[in-house]
C-alpha cells in the first residue's frame, strides 16, 4: 500500500504503525537500549520509529482514540490486544475501565513513555507492555478485543497479512476493530497527493473472514473535526471495520 505520515500530522490521532518494511531473515537485527541485538526487530524499522519518537518529548496527545472509546464503552471489560500502542493513550484508557491490556510497539522509547504514564495513572498492573516488530513476530494468545488504530506506516509493510494475524488473535465471542485514515488531512494533502487509502470494504475483504464464523458490526467512514500541528482545523475521514467472531 502507499504509506502515509498523516497520523504524524494531527493531534487527535495518537498511534502510528509500529511496523516497517517486510524483509528477509538476513536483515540486520536491531540493537536495543540495553546494547544487545534483538533478532526479531528489523534495524531500519527500529531506527525509524526511535527517531520519530526522539524528536519530541511527547508525540501524541495521550487521549484515547475516539472510535475505540465509542466501541469499547459498550463492551464488558475483558482482554484486549493494542497493536501499535505508541505512548499508551488507548492502553491506559482501557486499563482504567477494567480491561487487561497487552500493548505492543516496536519503539522502546514509546513503550517506556507508555509505562511511565500508566504508572502515573495507577493502571500499570493491568497492562503488559511488549516490544514487537509486527512484521516479524505477533503476540500469542486470544483476546476479547483486538485493536488496530491507524496501523499505517510510511514504510512498506505486509498490511493484509498483519490484519489477518490480528483476526486470528480474536477469541470466540470477541471483536476486531480496525480504524484507518480514509484520506490525508487537509494540512497534509500536498505531501500525500499520490497516497491511496483502502476503503473499509477493501480492508474487510483483505481479512478473508469466514462468513459462517464472523459478523460485520460496523463498516463506515465517519468524519470528525481535528486540529493540525500548527493549529489548523479541518475535517478528517476515518475508515472503520468492526467484526465480531461468533461463539
Amino acid at each position: 500500500m502507499a504509506g502515509t505520515q498523516a497520523a504524524q500530522q494531527e493531534d487527535d490521532v495518537h498511534h502510528d504503525a509500529t511496523t516497517g518494511e517486510h524483509r528477509h531473515d538476513d536483515t540486520p537485527a536491531a540493537t536495543g537500549h540495553d546494547g544487545r541485538q534483538h533478532p526479531d526487530v528489523d534495524e531500519e524499522t527500529a531506527r525509524f520509529w526511535e527517531e520519530h519518537y526522539g524528536r519530541h518529548e511527547r508525540v501524541w496527545s495521550g487521549r484515547a482514540n475516539p472510535i475505540l472509546v465509542d466501541v469499547a464503552s459498550s463492551l464488558p471489560a475483558g482482554t484486549v490486544l493494542d497493536l501499535g500502542c505508541g505512548e499508551g493513550g488507548d492502553a491506559i484508557w482501557l486499563a482504567g475501565r477494567g480491561w487487561r491490556v497487552t500493548a505492543v510497539d516496536v519503539s522502546e522509547t514509546a513503550l517506556a513513555r507508555a509505562a511511565e504514564e500508566a504508572t502515573a495513572a495507577g493502571v500499570v498492573s493491568r497492562i503488559e507492555f511488549r516490544r514487537h516488530d509486527l512484521t516479524r513476530t505477533f503476540p500469542p494468545g486470544e483476546y476479547d478485543l483486538v485493536s488496530a488504530q491507524f496501523l499505517q506506516s510510511p514504510l512498506e509493510f505486509p498490511r493484509a497479512e498483519l490484519l489477518r494475524s490480528a483476526a486470528r488473535a480474536v477469541g470466540p465471542g470477541g471483536r476486531l476493530l480496525v480504524v484507518e485514515h480514509g484520506e490525508a488531512p487537509p494540512w497534509g494533502r500536498h505531501d500525500h497527493a499520490h497516497a491511496r487509502f483502502s476503503t473499509p470494504q477493501e480492508t474487510l475483504a483483505a481479512l478473508d473472514l469466514d462468513p459462517d464464523r464472523w459478523d460485520t458490526e460496523r463498516l463506515d467512514a465517519p468524519r470528525r473535526q481535528a486540529t493540525g500541528p500548527n493549529g489548523e482545523t479541518g475535517e478528517l475521514v476515518d475508515h472503520v471495520v468492526l467484526v465480531h467472531r461468533r461463539v
